[in-house]
């Protein structure tokens, strides 16, 4: 008779996270939900989410490690880590599929309020259960480069595996930003940012230009469009903002429908750092305390316009 064959231990998974609920998940990456895939890169210290939209806007989302209740990345900290390309949508889906209902009954009933004011309705409870009611466990599970990434989810003994195609990555190159070389850097309440985009919408606008100086006003946010102009001055603004830093006038404008894609974050950060660069590009950092005392941040970045010489001049005239 043949011997038995001797059993073969199942192969370890590369990676294996474990959440106590997809509430923080899902709500971070809900905020770089501007485009359809997104860049992941699974390190030691966390995983990394990446949406970029044409080079000119890009989106990062960090999930510390801390998130998890167990977190293990198979293999040597001096090897590069692993990166793939997945869809966004399908990952936000299958993340909500316990709480899906509720949060769509949740969202139809704020859209019904009067009295729909951001501060009401997204603060200060935005990763609470009654936020957005996803329960149960989540284990994020990559077997190996090439393969499906896999969501489980077990609630109350239902268990639900949804298994995600990777692909390729592209070049994953962060649009540049120099933090040795910053014209300006101010730190204040997200949702004071929030307010301010909420007061330039009506009008419409496709650009948006922001200007930092070293006098009042010390932050401006001008816009205009078909129904007309609006400007939001932070004239006060040794009150209002936490850090205050202007090496010299900084004006730059960008799409307005960017900086708008990054609502979401502000709605559930807490602070935020507004940054730019001697070349022009803008840096908005946000930080998100979830539950645990953690904290988790959310960082932007976006090109500029290029910059007219007529208009330059025009800036320098109402400057004199």
């Amino acid at each position: 008779m043949a011997e038995a064959a001797e059993s073969v231990p199942p192969q370890e998974s590369l990676f294996r996270a474990v959440a106590s609920s997809t509430r923080q998940i899902y709500q971070l990456l809900k905020c770089i939900s501007f485009t359809a895939k997104v860049h992941v890169q699974l390190t030691h210290d966390g995983i990394r989410f990446s949406a970029d939209h044409s080079r000119v806007m890009q989106g990062v989302a960090f999930l510390d490690k801390t998130l998890f209740t167990s977190y293990t990345l198979n293999m040597a900290e001096d090897v590069t880590p692993p990166e793939f390309q997945m869809n966004l949508a399908a990952l936000l889906e299958a993340l909500q599929i316990f709480g899906a209902t509720d949060v769509a009954a949740r969202a139809a009933k704020a859209e019904s309020d009067n009295y729909h004011s951001n501060l009401r309705n997204y603060r200060p409870d935005a990763f609470s259960h009654k936020s957005l009611g996803m329960p149960g466990t989540c284990c994020i599970v990559y077997e190996e480069d090439g393969a499906p990434l896999s969501i489980i989810l077990e609630e109350t003994g239902v268990k639900t595996q949804c298994n995600m195609v990777t692909y390729t990555p592209e070049a994953p190159d962060d649009i540049p930003f120099d933090r040795e070389d910053l014209s300006f850097k101010i730190i204040m309440q997200a949702r004071w940012l929030l307010d301010a985009l909420s007061e330039l919408a009506p009008m419409a606008p496709v650009r948006i230009a922001i200007a930092a100086s070293p006098n009042a006003p010390y932050l401006s946010l001008t816009s205009g469009g078909g129904l007309g102009s609006a400007t939001v001055d932070f004239s006060s603004g040794r009150d209002l903002l936490d850090t205050f830093s202007v090496r010299e006038r900084w004006v730059q404008s960008f799409k307005f429908d960017f900086i708008k894609s990054a609502t979401e974050a502000m709605r559930i950060a807490n602070k935020v750092s507004f940054r730019g660069d001697a070349q022009g590009v803008l840096s908005l950092q946000f930080m998100v305390e979830v539950e645990g005392g953690t904290v988790s941040f959310l960082d932007f970045r976006f090109v500029p316009y290029v910059t007219q010489e007529n208009e330059e001049t025009e800036s320098e005239d109402e400057d004199n």
